[in-house]
């Protein structure tokens, strides 16, 4: 007679290590390395260097119509100086500000794009040029003025701030990689702010996260900021006084009721 595992049916709707059973006081063999695999490319996501050749070309394939990527870099020398010192992820180089300085314009621009690498470059590589084509189809019919985008490599969320306010954005919108977990190493986090300056705190921002295909779709969270991105200019603000009332944020609103953790 074989044994019925009661687990496998839920199994099959996430990705998460439930009932992993017991080998004596140890995990069973499987799951055991399953959970190596999972830190081995969790730990490979983070160190992994970004492309910035690859993806300039991939985000202008996507984007046609905006201006060339631009290729900047934070104040962190490398990877090992990144992990060590967020705060100078957080800022760019003095090459890196003068190159903006040069593109600044007299005229205000309504949208700068920021794709840094942040703790997966996996994610950026794989969904950044997909999300901007997804976004592109939804504001090519309207006027917005667009910055040449900005590709920061060893950059976090707060270099974003840096380069909307010397580009005089109005917005600046920040694709980044989030810190990868154990079933999620490619899991992208998006970042709009409202008259971006250095030292803004994170309650000026809205985050869209955990963009990807086993979590958020890439059309799914493109329609979520083309409603927040609309609605960010006309109101003049983000962060905690915008929020998402868009139908897609009710549907899915609705959809979590009943769950006490949302």
């Amino acid at each position: 007679m074989t044994d019925v595992d009661p687990w496998q049916t839920l199994r099959r709707f996430t990705a998460a290590r439930i009932g992993l059973g017991h080998s004596g006081a140890s995990q069973p063999t499987r799951a055991q390395l399953d959970f190596q695999l999972g830190h081995a490319r969790a730990r490979d996501a983070v160190h992994q260097a970004l492309d910035a050749a690859e993806l300039s070309a991939a985000l202008t394939q996507a984007w046609p119509a905006a201006p060339c990527p631009l290729l900047l870099h934070s104040a962190a020398a490398d990877r090992n100086v990144y992990l060590q010192r967020p705060d100078l992820g957080r800022q760019l180089d003095a090459a890196s500000r003068q190159s903006l300085l040069a593109q600044r314009s007299d005229r205000a621009c309504d949208l700068s794009i920021v794709v840094a690498d942040g703790l997966s470059a996996l994610a950026i590589m794989r969904h950044a040029a997909p999300l901007l084509q997804a976004l592109h189809a939804r504001l090519e019919a309207q006027a917005w003025r667009l910055a040449p985008a900005a590709i920061v490599q060893q950059g976090r969320v707060a270099v974003g701030d840096e380069v909307g306010e010397l580009l005089a954005a109005k917005i600046v919108l920040v694709l980044i990689g989030e810190r990868p977990g154990l079933s999620s190493p490619d899991s992208m986090g998006l970042y709009l702010t409202w008259a971006p300056r250095v030292g803004l705190t994170d309650e000026r921002r809205n985050c869209i996260s955990n963009v990807r295909p086993e979590g958020l779709r890439v059309e799914d969270a493109a329609q979520t900021l083309h409603y927040l991105l609309a609605e960010a200019h006309r109101r003049q603000l983000s962060g905690v006084h915008l929020k998402d009332e868009s139908v897609v944020g009710e549907r899915r609103m609705e959809g979590n009721e009943g769950k006490f953790l949302l």
